[in-house]
């Protein structure tokens, strides 16, 4: 074996101990960046400007201490996906859809998404009901909501989510550079190979890693713009879908109302009859018919006493 050849099988072990290196560097899992909504990169928007860089993150990266921990008094400022989830009563979904997206334009953002379509009452006629999903700047997202729920008739739900992914960023940024250190380390090696197989091998290990280092730029790139434009999703219904059902005149909520007042009516005359009885009733019969009844009873009384005296001298 030559010096060159070896020189050659040393630095691929190098590259390849760099790159374990590198793989240790993170004790957290790449993300799944589908999981706050929109795509990676360009997140649902071709023609959207990206960040040109991370505020938040280089901020937070002054706080790292020696071991790769970040002191959380150095950094003040977080890389923090905040996303929100809405459904909203509206008399018109179009018009309202329209506005929405209008407002995302003037605020800065922009229209990731949005459908109309229509759905089948029970009394069989259609209505319509939307869905759209927006972009806007971070620090509009309650000026954006205040917006979106000004004319709505109800609003079903609202559902606020924040996902901090500093220390993923920062894991990112660290896997990238050992990555990119063996990139350098391969592409010299390749420059001073001289058998085809050496360029073919080292050729292959750098697509590799070039490969790895685009996805985690890609994932990086997602954070920025995550974390810097809030993704809003809005479903949108119309009035009409939750006015009180009526066939051929007939509205079943009338005829429940008219029985819960009847009912009602009754429980109330109930009770007035029971308190006019023990009050007044019951009170004028004692005044007209008690002094008859203790005549009566006075009478029957004495009539037994002389009976009694009547048989006692029978008896003698």
């Amino acid at each position: 074996m030559n010096k060159k050849n070896a020189f050659i099988l040393f630095s691929l072990v190098l590259v390849l101990l760099l790159s374990a290196c590198a793989a240790k560097t993170s004790s957290t899992p790449a993300p799944d960046v589908y999981a706050y909504g929109g795509a990676p990169a360009s997140l649902g928007n071709e023609n959207a400007a990206l960040p040109t860089a991370a505020p938040a993150f280089q901020d937070a990266s002054k706080g790292l201490t020696a071991g790769g921990t970040t002191d959380v008094s150095a950094a003040q400022d977080r890389l923090v996906i905040m996303n929100a989830d809405l459904t909203i009563v509206i008399p018109d979904p179009q018009v309202k859809l329209q506005a929405i997206s209008q407002m995302a334009t003037s605020m800065g953002g922009f229209v990731v998404s949005m459908s109309m379509d229509q759905t089948t009452l029970q009394n069989g006629q259609t209505a319509p009901e939307g869905t759209i999903s927006i972009r806007i700047p971070s620090g509009s997202l309650n000026d954006a909501l205040k917006q979106i729920k000004a004319d709505a008739v109800e609003v079903r739900n609202e559902t606020r989510t924040g996902q901090d992914v500093t220390q993923q960023y920062v894991d990112l940024q660290s896997q990238l550079d050992a990555l990119e250190a063996a990139e350098t380390q391969l592409t010299t090696i390749m420059q001073n190979a001289t058998k085809t197989e050496d360029v073919l091998a080292v050729f292959n290990q750098l697509e590799s890693y070039r490969q790895q280092i685009d996805v985690i730029k890609g994932q990086m790139q997602y954070f920025q713009q995550a974390s810097t434009y809030s993704l809003i999703n809005v479903t949108l219904i119309a009035e009409q879908t939750i006015q009180p059902i009526e066939i051929g005149g007939w509205k079943p909520e009338g005829v429940a109302r008219d029985a819960i007042q009847s009912l009602i009516k009754f429980w109330q005359g109930f009770v007035n009859f029971l308190i006019n009885l023990v009050l007044l009733v019951l009170p004028i019969l004692i005044t007209i018919f008690g002094p008859i009844a203790l005549v009566i009873w006075g009478i029957i009384a004495l009539v037994k006493h002389n009976r009694k005296k009547k048989a006692q001298a029978a008896k003698q």
